[in-house]
Protein backbone atom coordinates (compact mmCIF):
# COMPACT_ATOMS: atom_id res chain seq x y z
CA UNK A 1 0.00 0.00 0.00
CA UNK A 2 1.14 3.71 -1.13
CA UNK A 3 0.12 6.47 1.23
CA UNK A 4 0.27 10.45 0.34
CA UNK A 5 1.68 12.66 2.63
CA UNK A 6 2.12 16.56 1.83
CA UNK A 7 0.83 16.77 -1.57
CA UNK A 8 2.99 14.65 -3.93
CA UNK A 9 5.60 13.21 -1.23
CA UNK A 10 4.80 9.07 -0.91
CA UNK A 11 5.59 6.14 1.52
CA UNK A 12 5.07 2.62 0.83
CA UNK A 13 3.83 0.19 3.81
CA UNK A 14 6.54 -1.92 4.35
CA UNK A 15 8.59 -3.90 6.91
CA UNK A 16 7.83 -3.79 10.83
CA UNK A 17 6.76 -1.09 12.95
CA UNK A 18 8.55 0.92 15.30
CA UNK A 19 8.91 -1.37 18.73
CA UNK A 20 9.66 1.63 20.92
CA UNK A 21 6.68 2.27 23.10
CA UNK A 22 5.25 6.08 22.96
CA UNK A 23 6.11 9.28 25.51
CA UNK A 24 2.84 10.97 25.80
CA UNK A 25 4.10 14.40 27.62
CA UNK A 26 1.13 15.48 28.90
CA UNK A 27 2.31 18.91 29.47
CA UNK A 28 3.52 19.92 26.49
CA UNK A 29 0.66 17.39 24.42
CA UNK A 30 3.12 15.70 22.33
CA UNK A 31 3.67 12.23 21.58
CA UNK A 32 7.55 10.91 20.57
CA UNK A 33 8.74 7.56 19.35
CA UNK A 34 12.18 7.10 19.06
CA UNK A 35 15.27 6.17 20.61
CA UNK A 36 16.36 9.40 21.48
CA UNK A 37 16.07 10.07 25.88
CA UNK A 38 17.43 14.11 25.68
CA UNK A 39 17.12 17.06 23.68
CA UNK A 40 20.84 16.25 22.77
CA UNK A 41 19.98 13.28 21.76
CA UNK A 42 16.94 13.81 19.37
CA UNK A 43 19.06 17.08 17.98
CA UNK A 44 21.22 13.94 16.63
CA UNK A 45 18.58 11.87 15.75
CA UNK A 46 16.93 14.65 13.48
CA UNK A 47 20.33 15.09 12.05
CA UNK A 48 21.09 11.74 11.18
CA UNK A 49 17.47 10.92 9.45
CA UNK A 50 14.86 12.70 7.07
CA UNK A 51 11.52 13.91 6.56
CA UNK A 52 8.97 15.94 8.80
CA UNK A 53 10.74 18.28 11.47
CA UNK A 54 10.33 21.63 12.74
CA UNK A 55 11.98 24.69 11.16
CA UNK A 56 12.14 27.75 12.91
CA UNK A 57 8.40 29.09 14.02
CA UNK A 58 7.10 25.85 11.89
CA UNK A 59 5.95 22.74 14.22
CA UNK A 60 4.98 19.87 12.32
CA UNK A 61 3.92 16.61 12.78
CA UNK A 62 7.19 14.58 12.58
CA UNK A 63 7.70 11.18 10.60
CA UNK A 64 11.54 10.04 10.51
CA UNK A 65 13.51 8.18 8.21
CA UNK A 66 17.19 6.15 7.72
CA UNK A 67 18.62 7.52 4.80
CA UNK A 68 20.44 4.21 3.77
CA UNK A 69 17.03 2.33 4.47
CA UNK A 70 14.57 5.25 4.32
CA UNK A 71 12.56 2.85 6.91
CA UNK A 72 10.52 4.82 9.03
CA UNK A 73 12.81 4.89 12.62
CA UNK A 74 10.94 7.75 14.90
CA UNK A 75 7.93 9.96 14.70
CA UNK A 76 6.41 13.08 17.09
CA UNK A 77 2.74 14.18 16.97
CA UNK A 78 1.09 17.35 18.75
CA UNK A 79 -2.33 17.24 20.26
CA UNK A 80 -4.77 19.76 19.04
CA UNK A 81 -5.67 22.15 22.00
CA UNK A 82 -9.49 21.83 21.67
CA UNK A 83 -11.62 18.68 22.23
CA UNK A 84 -14.47 18.16 19.49
CA UNK A 85 -17.66 17.69 20.50
CA UNK A 86 -18.72 14.12 22.04
CA UNK A 87 -21.17 13.56 18.95
CA UNK A 88 -19.03 14.17 16.69
CA UNK A 89 -16.16 11.72 18.69
CA UNK A 90 -19.04 9.01 18.32
CA UNK A 91 -18.85 9.45 14.62
CA UNK A 92 -15.29 8.43 14.38
CA UNK A 93 -14.76 5.28 12.38
CA UNK A 94 -14.05 1.94 14.75
CA UNK A 95 -13.17 0.30 11.11
CA UNK A 96 -10.92 -1.08 9.51
CA UNK A 97 -8.88 -2.89 12.34
CA UNK A 98 -5.30 -1.26 12.88
CA UNK A 99 -2.77 -3.56 11.06
CA UNK A 100 0.73 -3.13 12.11
CA UNK A 101 3.18 -2.26 9.55
CA UNK A 102 6.07 0.04 8.99
CA UNK A 103 7.06 2.71 6.60
CA UNK A 104 9.70 3.44 3.87
CA UNK A 105 9.75 6.41 1.86
CA UNK A 106 9.53 6.00 -1.52
CA UNK A 107 12.40 8.89 -1.89
CA UNK A 108 15.02 11.04 0.14
CA UNK A 109 13.65 14.12 0.34
CA UNK A 110 12.00 16.12 3.47
CA UNK A 111 8.57 17.05 3.12
CA UNK A 112 6.23 18.84 5.97
CA UNK A 113 3.49 16.83 7.74
CA UNK A 114 0.60 18.96 9.08
CA UNK A 115 -0.31 18.77 12.64
CA UNK A 116 -4.24 17.73 12.81
CA UNK A 117 -6.48 20.47 14.40
CA UNK A 118 -9.66 18.20 15.52
CA UNK A 119 -9.05 15.98 18.86
CA UNK A 120 -11.82 13.44 19.18
CA UNK A 121 -11.85 11.11 22.65
CA UNK A 122 -13.40 8.45 22.85
CA UNK A 123 -15.85 7.31 25.47
CA UNK A 124 -13.20 6.87 28.92
CA UNK A 125 -10.81 8.44 26.72
CA UNK A 126 -9.64 5.14 25.69
CA UNK A 127 -8.53 6.41 22.04
CA UNK A 128 -8.20 9.62 21.06
CA UNK A 129 -7.77 10.46 17.68
CA UNK A 130 -6.46 13.40 15.98
CA UNK A 131 -8.15 14.00 12.50
CA UNK A 132 -6.64 16.77 9.63
CA UNK A 133 -10.45 17.88 9.88
CA UNK A 134 -14.22 16.87 10.48
CA UNK A 135 -14.74 16.25 7.01
CA UNK A 136 -12.74 12.90 7.35
CA UNK A 137 -15.94 11.71 9.30
CA UNK A 138 -17.49 12.07 6.50
CA UNK A 139 -16.57 9.01 4.67
CA UNK A 140 -14.89 5.57 5.59
CA UNK A 141 -11.38 4.97 6.28
CA UNK A 142 -8.99 2.86 3.88
CA UNK A 143 -6.58 1.50 6.67
CA UNK A 144 -5.50 1.87 9.76
CA UNK A 145 -1.89 1.81 9.75
CA UNK A 146 -0.11 0.69 13.68
CA UNK A 147 3.41 2.32 13.28
CA UNK A 148 4.26 1.77 16.45
CA UNK A 149 3.04 0.24 19.72
CA UNK A 150 -0.79 1.60 20.32
CA UNK A 151 0.09 4.30 17.25
CA UNK A 152 -1.98 4.04 13.87
CA UNK A 153 -2.11 6.50 10.72
CA UNK A 154 -5.02 6.62 9.59
CA UNK A 155 -5.77 7.05 5.78
CA UNK A 156 -8.17 7.77 3.48
CA UNK A 157 -8.52 8.05 -0.51
CA UNK A 158 -4.71 7.14 0.23
CA UNK A 159 -3.80 10.27 2.13
CA UNK A 160 -3.12 10.27 6.12
CA UNK A 161 -5.57 12.29 7.49
CA UNK A 162 -4.78 11.65 11.49
CA UNK A 163 -3.38 9.37 13.79
CA UNK A 164 -4.39 7.81 16.99
CA UNK A 165 -3.56 6.28 20.30
CA UNK A 166 -4.85 4.10 22.27
CA UNK A 167 -5.01 4.06 25.88
CA UNK A 168 -3.02 7.21 26.15
CA UNK A 169 -3.04 7.18 29.79
CA UNK A 170 -0.55 4.11 29.93
CA UNK A 171 2.06 6.13 28.16
CA UNK A 172 1.89 9.27 30.43
CA UNK A 173 5.06 10.92 31.13
CA UNK A 174 7.37 13.87 31.31
CA UNK A 175 9.86 14.98 28.80
CA UNK A 176 11.58 12.35 26.98
CA UNK A 177 11.38 9.81 30.04
CA UNK A 178 9.93 6.42 28.96
CA UNK A 179 6.17 5.48 29.92
CA UNK A 180 5.67 3.40 33.06
CA UNK A 181 6.14 -0.51 31.64
CA UNK A 182 3.19 -1.45 34.48
CA UNK A 183 -0.57 -0.82 34.37
CA UNK A 184 -2.10 2.70 35.06
CA UNK A 185 -4.15 2.43 38.39
CA UNK A 186 -7.86 3.40 38.38
CA UNK A 187 -7.49 6.51 39.67
CA UNK A 188 -5.39 7.64 37.56
CA UNK A 189 -7.48 6.75 34.50
CA UNK A 190 -10.10 8.80 36.00
CA UNK A 191 -7.69 11.94 36.75
CA UNK A 192 -6.42 11.90 33.33
CA UNK A 193 -10.28 11.99 31.75
CA UNK A 194 -10.71 15.24 34.66
CA UNK A 195 -7.39 16.75 33.52
CA UNK A 196 -8.18 16.83 29.60
CA UNK A 197 -11.24 17.68 30.42
CA UNK A 198 -9.57 21.32 32.13
CA UNK A 199 -7.05 21.41 29.16
CA UNK A 200 -9.24 21.02 26.48
CA UNK A 201 -12.93 21.24 26.43
CA UNK A 202 -13.22 24.23 29.83
CA UNK A 203 -10.15 25.41 29.05
CA UNK A 204 -12.04 28.56 28.24
CA UNK A 205 -13.78 28.46 31.71
CA UNK A 206 -10.14 28.33 33.46
CA UNK A 207 -9.58 31.56 31.47
CA UNK A 208 -12.07 33.59 32.04
CA UNK A 209 -11.79 32.71 35.90
CA UNK A 210 -14.81 30.88 36.12
CA UNK A 211 -15.16 29.51 39.54
CA UNK A 212 -16.17 26.57 39.08
CA UNK A 213 -13.25 25.49 36.47
CA UNK A 214 -11.23 26.85 39.40
CA UNK A 215 -12.91 25.26 41.89
CA UNK A 216 -12.36 21.35 39.79
CA UNK A 217 -8.37 22.84 39.02
CA UNK A 218 -7.75 23.14 42.33
CA UNK A 219 -9.45 19.58 43.52
CA UNK A 220 -7.47 17.85 40.30
CA UNK A 221 -4.06 19.34 42.15
CA UNK A 222 -4.60 18.79 45.28
CA UNK A 223 -5.35 15.01 44.47
CA UNK A 224 -2.54 14.65 42.16
CA UNK A 225 -0.02 16.20 44.88
CA UNK A 226 -1.64 13.24 47.23
CA UNK A 227 -2.22 10.71 44.79
CA UNK A 228 -0.57 6.98 46.79
CA UNK A 229 0.53 5.09 44.25
CA UNK A 230 1.50 5.50 39.87
CA UNK A 231 3.65 8.49 41.21
CA UNK A 232 5.43 8.50 37.55
CA UNK A 233 2.13 8.92 35.85
CA UNK A 234 0.80 11.45 38.46
CA UNK A 235 3.41 13.74 38.39
CA UNK A 236 3.28 14.13 34.66
CA UNK A 237 -0.28 15.18 34.89
CA UNK A 238 0.51 17.28 37.48
CA UNK A 239 2.90 19.03 35.65
CA UNK A 240 0.37 20.88 33.26
CA UNK A 241 -2.32 21.18 36.44
CA UNK A 242 0.39 23.16 38.50
CA UNK A 243 1.28 25.62 35.61
CA UNK A 244 -2.66 25.81 35.01
CA UNK A 245 -3.06 26.42 38.94
CA UNK A 246 -0.03 29.31 38.64
CA UNK A 247 -1.23 30.73 36.00
CA UNK A 248 -5.38 31.22 36.89
CA UNK A 249 -5.47 30.40 40.52
CA UNK A 250 -2.87 31.35 41.79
Amino acid sequence: MKITIDGDWTATVAGEPLAVAPRFDFRDFRVYIGSYTDVEERSQFQLDTFGSTEWLWDTPDELRFDRESRQLVGAEFRLPNDAVDAEDSLCVPVTPAVRPGGLRADEVRDFRMATTTELCRAPGDTVLTCLRDLDVLDEPLDARIGIAPAVALLVQHGTVVGWSLTDPVCYLTSGFTASDPSPPAPATRSLFTQCLDLATTSFDELRERNQAALTRLRSLDDALRNQPDDRHRADALHRLIAQLVEDYAG
